[in-house]
């Protein structure tokens, strides 16, 4: 009998969840960036062997929210925690635990949630940091099995997997063998982009950006074009977007173009500007259109 079921990944922001997900899948399915607050939707990977399937939702970083865009991503973890099998808590072993750590494992613990915990970054750490992130895990008020991993290289995931796939109710595939992700094309094709423009940026502007894909079509040469739009909350914003004689957006679209056409297996044509919509954080309409729920 298979073991199939779905498994939330929640953690503190920065912590390493996204780059999890992507090796636990084998395939880039989250954007990856060192700024806080990465992920603003529930992004599903899915892993799938002989005798399983996981189905891992990499959820928004917990916070308190402070507008529509934050309210929305905490309801989503919420959401996404009573809707799973079981949950894998990780934490940043570079950061040690604090309150959000434990914010998040009670929220676990109420879903009523069987669950396991990683602590990541490993790789970076000395045995002596390591037994300090491993003995503030077991102070956590989750009864669950403690992985030391490092999501960059490897060590310690299939240990993990094996951990989680015992945690797996029995039953059929949720998706076909070889599906990686749910998210829809335009949503990963934004996502992309906007994973440029958060490797180019500081402070509050990462936060204040989004990305919306308009038109993904493919002309009769094989040629995809692609007409996206980033959307920033000021005129300043803008400004630094486009970047003196239009070099920062031209450098985000060339480098965000090779990823959509790795993804996409099709040359690229990205037609990319930037526009101001103020207060977009706070506004519910575009957030539908956005996909962010």
């Amino acid at each position: 009998m298979s073991r199939s079921g779905f498994v939330a990944l929640a953690g503190r922001p920065n912590v390493g969840k996204s780059t999890l997900l992507n090796r636990l899948v084998g395939e880039k399915v989250a954007i990856v960036s060192n700024r806080p607050q990465t992920t603003r939707r529930a992004i599903r990977g899915v892993a799938t062997h002989d005798d399983w399937q996981m189905v891992l939702v990499d959820l928004p970083g917990a916070q308190r929210p402070r507008d529509a865009l934050t309210a929305r991503m905490q309801a989503r973890l919420e959401r996404e925690l009573a809707e799973s099998d079981t949950a894998l808590l990780v934490l940043g072993g570079d950061q040690g635990v604090g309150p959000g750590d434990r914010f998040i494992a009670a929220a676990i613990a109420r879903a009523g949630l069987r669950a396991t915990v990683a602590v990541n970054k490993v790789d970076v750490l000395d045995h002596g940091r390591t037994a300090a992130a491993l003995q503030g895990a077991a102070s956590l008020p989750l009864d669950a099995e403690i992985f030391p991993v490092s999501a960059r290289t490897g060590a310690g995931v299939p240990e993990l997997v094996d951990e989680l796939v015992g945690l797996l109710p029995e039953g059929p595939f949720l998706y076909t063998p070889g599906e990686r992700t749910d998210l829809p094309a335009r949503v990963r094709v934004a996502e992309l982009i906007r994973e440029q423009v958060l490797a180019r940026t500081r402070d509050e502007l990462p936060h204040a950006v989004e990305v919306e894909v308009d038109e993904i079509e493919e002309r009769e040469d094989g040629l995809m074009l692609v007409a996206a739009r980033v959307w920033a909350e000021t005129e300043s914003q803008k400004g630094i977007l486009i970047g003196a004689g239009g070099r920062m957006v031209r450098d985000v679209g060339a480098s965000a173009r090779r990823q959509i056409e790795a993804l996409l297996g099709r040359r690229v044509h990205l037609d990319l500007s930037v526009r101001v919509r103020k207060g977009w954080r706070r506004d519910d309409a575009l957030l539908d259109r956005l996909g962010i729920e």
